[in-house]
Parts: structure tokens; C-alpha cells; sequence
């Protein structure tokens, strides 16, 4: 049987046996100032949660730090200052893939969808997500969805701009009719909370993917979401640290440059906030901490 770091020299093409800390550390600034294609916005402060109005000098200040380090920037909502981001991101040169945040309260959907309309019309959004994650959260049934979808896709038909929906890659296998309304397939591919083990990790995203892409029957496939937390409880074989997350990274950001795959890495800050949901790790997906000094 050969060792266990030949067998992941075999699966990722970089051989990480015997570095220390500080030579992964090295590796992960070279691969953060190689570039990438896209970060997913972090804007909440220590303290503020989703809901919390957002001031335009916080998104400024967290955008002109992602700016050297990515071309695509992606925001979740619609509302509560999130509305700012992809007009600022776009006055720092950056495209913009715009999201619409959907849940169960009819009032909100409605303001977020206007507000998703009315940043396309306004020449900030490149890409345009109506919803994320609502299937696997259950906030809305099929139909509702779809409704909105094609809601979005009328109010904008002559702007070109294409119209999708993030959610679980295996979701698009699982519900033809929402892909077959996308124009693209916005896919969330996380192998931390399927319990992976890191070493076979980018793999099992590869495999995320081209589920995805076999579901898209042709249509073009962006990983919206993945990531690795630095801390917190590991989940079976997926064990949160410094130094996974490092690998994680790079990992990642090798195989998107290599494979021209689009990916949003996740995330771009730590946030407090998200330990409701996702337990101790949810503090830890970002890339620079929650006081935004860089962490590797």
C-alpha cells in the first residue's frame, strides 16, 4: 500500500509532504497574488448579521481589499445596502454576479427581485442568481421558484444577461425543470460538508462539477461556492485547519486556472455570524478574518 502523501501527490499534482507551516503559507500568498476568478462578498462587521443595514464605506473598504485579488465579486441580496456592492464593484473594474436572496416572506422576495431587476437595468450585473439554496432549504416549493425565475428572465429579455439559480450541484440533477429554466448553472460544490477528506477533496468537487455539467446538458457550469474552514469540528473525514484550508485553497485555484473552470471561492471574510447555521465552523470560510487581516 504506498503512503499517504503519495497518494495525494497523485490526486492534486502538488506534493505537500514534510512543509512547514510557514512553506504552506508561502504557496497560498503566491497562489492569492496569481489571482482568481471570482470571491464570494463577505460584507457583515463583527456584529451585524443579514438584515443589518450595510454602510457604503464598510462594502468600499472590503472590496478594495478583494480588488487585487480577483475579476468576478458575488453578492447575495438585493437589499439592505447589498444593493451597493455590485454598483462599487463594477466602479473598481470588476464584474458582478448578483444575487436575489429568497426565503418564505413574500414581502422580502418581492423587494429583493425588484431590486435584482432594477440593478440589471442600472449596467451592474453580469450575471444575474435568483435565489440561492431555497430548494435544499425548502423556503419555497418548485413552482414558486420557477415563477420567479422566469419573472427575472422576462423583466430583463433584452439586456443579455444571463439568468440562474445557485443551489446544491446535485440539485440540478434532481429538478430538470429548474435547470432547463436557467440559462446557466450557478452549482454550489462543498466536499467539507459531505465529509471529504482533504486529500481526496478536489476530486470529489470534479465530480460535483460534472454532475452539474451533465445536468446542464451543454449549458455552461459556475462553481458559485466552495470553500474550507480554518477552525471549528471536524465532519467525519473533513477535518477544519490552517493547514487544509491552505490546500484547499490552492488546490482549488490550481485546478480553476488549469481547467478554465469559473469558481467563487468561499469566502472572502470570516463572519460571526454564521455559526447559527452551520455550528463552530461557520466563523471560519474566509480568507481574511473578521478584523480583514489576510490569515495565512
Amino acid at each position: 500500500m504506498s503512503l499517504r502523501q503519495e497518494k495525494f501527490l497523485a490526486l492534486a499534482s502538488i506534493d505537500y509532504g514534510g512543509m512547514s507551516k510557514e512553506e504552506l503559507r508561502k504557496l497560498f500568498r503566491k497562489a492569492l497574488d496569481s489571482g482568481m476568478h471570482g470571491l464570494c462578498s463577505s460584507p457583515y462587521e463583527e456584529g451585524q448579521e443579514p438584515g443589518d443595514q450595510l454602510t457604503e464605506e464598510q462594502i468600499r473598504r472590503r472590496l478594495e481589499i478583494m480588488r487585487p485579488h480577483t475579476k468576478w465579486i458575488r453578492s447575495f441580496s438585493c437589499t439592505d445596502g447589498n444593493e451597493m456592492i455590485p454598483k462599487i464593484a463594477k466602479e473598481m473594474g470588476m464584474k458582478t454576479l448578483v444575487g436575489a436572496w429568497l426565503g418564505d416572506d413574500p414581502e422580502v422576495n418581492k423587494k429583493e427581485l425588484e431590486g435584482l431587476i432594477r440593478l440589471c437595468h442600472q449596467g451592474v450585473v453580469d450575471v444575474a442568481a435568483v435565489g440561492n439554496e431555497v430548494m435544499y432549504r425548502g423556503d419555497l416549493n418548485e413552482d414558486e421558484l420557477l415563477d420567479k425565475i422566469y419573472y427575472v428572465k422576462a423583466s430583463i429579455k433584452d439586456l443579455n444577461i444571463p439568468v440562474g439559480y445557485v443551489d446544491a450541484y446535485y440539485e440540478f440533477e434532481e429538478r430538470p425543470a429548474i435547470t432547463e429554466a436557467c440559462d446557466i448553472i450557478l452549482a454550489n460544490c462543498y466536499p467539507f460538508w459531505e465529509g471529504c477528506d482533504l486529500d481526496y477533496s478536489i476530486l470529489y468537487m470534479k465530480d460535483m462539477y460534472n454532475k452539474a455539467k451533465r445536468a446542464g446538458n451543454g449549458k455552461k457550469v459556475i462553481v458559485t461556492e466552495t470553500g474550507w474552514p480554518s477552525e471549528g469540528t471536524p465532519l467525519q473525514g473533513a477535518f477544519p485547519s490552517e493547514e487544509n484550508a491552505i490546500k484547499y485553497f490552492i488546490n482549488t485555484q490550481k485546478w480553476s486556472q488549469e481547467d478554465d473552470i469559473d469558481i467563487f471561492y468561499f469566502s472572502s471574510f470570516d463572519e460571526s455570524w454564521k455559526v447559527g447555521g452551520e455550528g463552530d465552523v461557520g466563523a471560519f470560510w474566509g480568507i481574511w478574518d473578521k478584523n480583514e487581516k489576510l490569515k495565512y
